[in-house]
């Protein structure tokens, strides 16, 4: 028998769904109006960027918690354009790591500050300093049962 969501919690998960969507899409219009690169092409720039050894595609897909199809076509992607560059992995030669290029790591640094600028806007200067804690605390809670949750563990194998 289903366990339909109380009114309380239907009203916090609208909120939840609407605040994702809304921040993917303010974030992301702020992203391509300013530096002609999607949310994605950010989240990669900015992780390559914070490793100097570059990362394999294995280990940039865990970060982002993105399926390695998805991992796979966003570098080919931001490869063609120039953003990101690969070579042989030093320990497993059927590994490939990836760089920022120069373009890549310029981009990122023109993006940057406009992008944590909109991020701080939307998000944090609503907040209080104990309010930013809880939200930390409750995604970070939230995101461990999620990892541990069997539905969400049967549903990443199917």
């Amino acid at each position: 028998m289903t366990q339909w969501l109380t009114d309380e919690e239907l009203h916090a998960w609208h909120g939840l769904v609407t605040l994702s969507s809304r921040l993917q899409t303010d974030l992301g219009r702020q992203l391509q109006d300013g530096h002609g690169i999607s949310v994605a092409d950010y989240e990669i720039l900015d992780r390559l960027g914070d490793a100097p050894d570059g990362l394999r595609a294995r280990d940039l897909g865990a970060s982002l918690d993105w399926e390695q199809s998805r991992v796979s076509h966003q570098l080919s992607r931001m490869h063609g354009r120039g953003l990101v560059t690969k070579k042989e992995c030093a320990t497993d030669r059927r590994g490939v790591v990836f760089h920022l290029t120069d373009t890549g790591r310029q981009l990122l640094t023109a993006a940057a500050p406009g992008h944590v600028n909109a991020v701080r806007t939307l998000v944090f200067n609503a907040l209080t300093p104990d309010q930013v804690t809880q939200l930390a605390t409750l995604t970070g809670h939230l995101l461990r049962h999620i990892d541990t949750c069997p539905l969400a563990r049967a549903l990443r194998k199917s």
